[in-house]
């Protein structure tokens, strides 16, 4: 396991769900986002109540596997980079994990360069072998915001995962990485909903990931 050196709490990791949900004018149900970073071990939410999304909270991840770069194959035991869709009958109730959602690993840009695996999910109970584990409490904030959105019309969640915050000093200091094309790629999702407050929609076009203007 690999955990992120920043540790720094802040009103989004100490408030209370209900507090902020309150304090955005936002509910359970409303469309949410998830963005995930590696190297700080956070997975940020993001809720809309109007023309773009709000920050609403931040959890710490409690355990990921593997090292920043994406998931190659199955039984690498690498967590996985990039942009995915959670729709219904990803979410599990009844996991042995508490409860979780899968990511969709392998989505269209993983399966077009050959990627493997399968079961990489967001999910609870601590445990790591190539998913984003949390604790079962914050599990359980994740979960329900994500099932209460997808119940309520919102077609598919959207779950970006980055290997780090991807501003332009941190890609600087991977820039001799062998990964460092495949961030700048994922950087353009990044920057995107960095300025507009909106993920983007992504497709995959000759073997890179396309940013193009958000269509909710």
């Amino acid at each position: 396991m690999s955990r992120g050196a920043s540790m720094n709490k802040d009103h989004f990791i100490d408030v209370n769900l209900e507090e902020k949900l309150v304090l955005l004018s936002a509910k359970v149900g409303d469309p949410v986002f998830i963005r995930i970073f590696k190297e700080e071990s956070l997975l940020e939410v993001w809720i809309r109540t109007g023309a773009e999304y709000q920050h609403l909270k931040d959890y710490f991840i409690c355990a990921y596997s593997g090292y920043l770069g994406p998931k190659l194959q199955e039984g690498d035991r690498q967590s996985p980079e990039g942009f995915y869709k959670i729709k219904k009958y990803q979410l599990n109730p009844n996991s042995k994990y508490h409860l979780s959602f899968n990511l969709g690993f392998p989505n269209a840009y993983d399966r077009a360069h050959e990627r493997t695996g399968s079961f990489l999910m967001v999910h609870g109970n601590c445990v790591s072998d190539g998913c984003y584990a949390m604790t079962d409490e914050k599990i359980e904030e994740i979960y329900s915001l994500v099932e209460g959105a997808l119940q309520k019309g919102q077609k598919y969640v959207q779950v970006y995962a980055f290997p780090f915050r991807m501003t332009d000093a941190n890609m600087a200091l991977y820039s001799e990485s062998e990964w460092y094309d495949f961030w700048v790629n994922l950087k353009e999702g990044y920057d995107y909903f960095e300025a507009e407050k909106l993920p983007p929609h992504v497709q995959v076009e000759e073997k890179l990931y396309t940013i193009h203007e958000a269509n909710e």
